[in-house]
């Protein structure tokens, strides 16, 4: 797998199941917000959104949960609509 986060997340989009925790960790510090929560096995991420999807992590021997990898893409997804109707807006009151 490549190093840059758009070939991982593209690599994510491809086969959930063959993920290392690496590359999502790397994904997940690149479009959310780091919690640092000593305490727990997972590591959660702030998103801009109540609710779900959520963006919690967790090492599974080197490898990414499948389940987490989709819900992080779901919340990839759903932070870019976001902000492309932020940019629309933006654009339009101009």
């Amino acid at each position: 797998m490549s190093n840059s986060v758009g070939d991982i997340v593209e690599a994510m989009r491809s086969s959930p199941n063959n993920v290392r925790f690496s590359d999502l960790e790397k994904v997940c510090d690149h479009f959310f917000i780091n919690r640092h929560s000593k305490k727990t096995s997972h590591k959660t991420y702030k998103t801009p959104w109540p609710g779900d999807p959520r963006v919690n992590i967790q090492d599974a021997s080197g490898k990414a949960k499948p389940y987490q990898v989709r819900q992080v893409l779901q919340a990839i997804d759903k932070l870019k609509a976001l902000k492309s109707r932020e940019s629309e807006q933006d654009n339009g009151h101009q």
